[in-house]
Order: structure tokens, then C-alpha cells, then sequence
């Protein structure tokens, strides 16, 4: 929740001012809602996508305040986060809400980016495997494996989010392999980027890790000179 209309002006005329392409790696901004339309309309016609950061888990009615997936598809965009940590624990979304919300974007056509992670209790307990097969598995049992292998995966780790220290690449290589493992056979297509405190000192490095597709940007995109050096990072990972 970053932003007015002078302030999107700005990193899109700087974003789109260097950008000249990219070979390879595909990028999506996800503004806030009451911006879509501003970036739509900027980056239409360019390979760049747009997406939505929540969507409700129903079409229309009373739900004052709420953002459908129809409304999404309407301004333009391609893709939508689902169970960013932030819905999780500020605003109780439970992996039923979830799964309801990723449902909601197949059924849209919008492609879900799915986001995963544990919490520093969890990491200390040492069930970040089993609070992340629990999140995964309330997707997987409501829309079935294809669907689930077909969006994108977003492994962010609670407590690195906001902190400035991310995941070691090791530490994420890790989990990754072991979310891919629990995707099944058509998970190893599937698209599983890295989000927590990533940023263009340590991009490379968790780029080059083997099952590590990308990166979901938080406080480093708000920047466009900063986004810009992570995708080259990315681009020769």
C-alpha cells in the first residue's frame, strides 16, 4: 500500500525510460488497485504484465470495499497475488480463504502467483516444510494438480520479509527443491520465485540457485533503477 499518481508517473517514466526489453525473463508489476489502470495504460502493447495484489473470493454482491476477479480481467490484468503474508496474517486469510481466491483467478483466466512461507516461530520450531505443504495441499485439494502447477509459486519467508535479511541462497534452494517435490511430476515447470528482503545486492545470488525461477519484489520495486538492476541480475542467472 505504496503510492499516489505523481508517484506511479514517476517510476513508470523512469522504468519504462531504460528498460529496453528482456530476453528471457518475464516481468509483472502489481500496483495497487486504484493504479491498475494508470500502469495498464502506460504498459499496454509492452511485454511487461499487470496484476492485481488480492482479489475477493466472490464475483459481485454486498461486499463493499472488495476487488473481484472479473473487475481485475476488466482493467487489463494478467496475473494476481494470492496469500501474500501480509492477507495471511494482518487480515486472517486462512489457506480455505486461499484456495476459495485462487480458484477464483483460474476461473478468470488470471494467472495466480500463490505465496508461501513460514513464520519465525515456525522457523524455530522447524515445521516450515509442514506449515508450507499445508498451504500448498488446501490449493491442490480444491482445484487439482494442474491447476495448481499451472500458476506460480512464491516462496517468502515471514520473517525476512521488511527485515533486510533474506534467506540465505542455500536455505532457499531448499525450500524450493522441496516445494517443487510436493507439486508432483508437473512441478517441474512450474515457475517458483523467491520474495523476502530480495533486493540487487543479493538477487544474483539466489538467482543462480537451481530452483529458483525469479522473484517476487517487495520494497526494492518501489525503486525503478533498483527494480531494473534485479532483472538484469536476473537475466544472466
Amino acid at each position: 500500500m505504496n503510492g499516489s499518481i505523481a508517484m506511479a508517473s514517476d517510476f513508470l517514466a523512469r522504468f519504462t525510460g531504460h528498460w529496453r526489453g528482456s530476453e528471457g525473463v518475464d516481468i509483472g508489476l502489481c500496483p495497487p488497485s486504484v493504479y491498475i489502470s494508470q500502469f495498464e495504460q502506460t504498459l499496454r502493447g509492452s511485454a511487461i504484465k499487470v496484476g492485481g495484489q488480492n482479489i475477493a473470493t466472490e464475483l459481485e454482491g454486498p461486499f463493499t470495499g472488495e476487488v473481484s476477479s472479473r473487475m481485475l480481467k476488466d482493467l487489463g490484468c494478467q496475473m494476481v497475488l494470492i496469500g501474500h503474508s501480509e492477507r495471511r496474517v494482518n487480515f486472517r486469510e486462512n489457506n480455505d480463504i486461499i484456495a476459495e481466491k485462487y480458484r477464483r483467478a483460474c476461473a478468470a483466466d488470471l494467472t495466480p502467483i500463490l505465496c508461501v512461507g513460514e513464520t519465525s516461530d515456525h522457523r524455530n520450531a522447524g515445521s516450515t516444510l509442514d506449515v508450507i505443504s499445508e498451504q500448498i495441499y488446501a490449493v491442490k485439494n480444491l482445484v487439482g494438480e494442474h491447476a495448481l502447477c499451472a500458476g506460480v509459486i512464491a516462496y517468502e519467508p515471514v520473517w525476512a520479509i521488511g527485515s533486510g535479511v533474506a534467506a540465505s541462497p542455500k536455505h532457499a534452494q531448499e525450500v524450493h527443491l522441496s516445494i517443487r517435490d510436493l507439486l508432483g511430476p508437473r512441478g517441474k515447470h512450474t515457475q517458483i520465485i523467491y520474495g523476502g528482503s530480495l533486493n540487487r545486492d543479493n538477487a544474483k545470488a539466489l538467482f543462480t540457485e537451481r530452483d529458483i525461477d525469479g522473484g517476487l519484489v517487495g520494497g526494492a520495486s518501489l525503486h525503478a533503477e533498483h527494480f531494473l538492476e534485479i532483472i538484469r541480475q536476473a537475466e544472466i542467472a
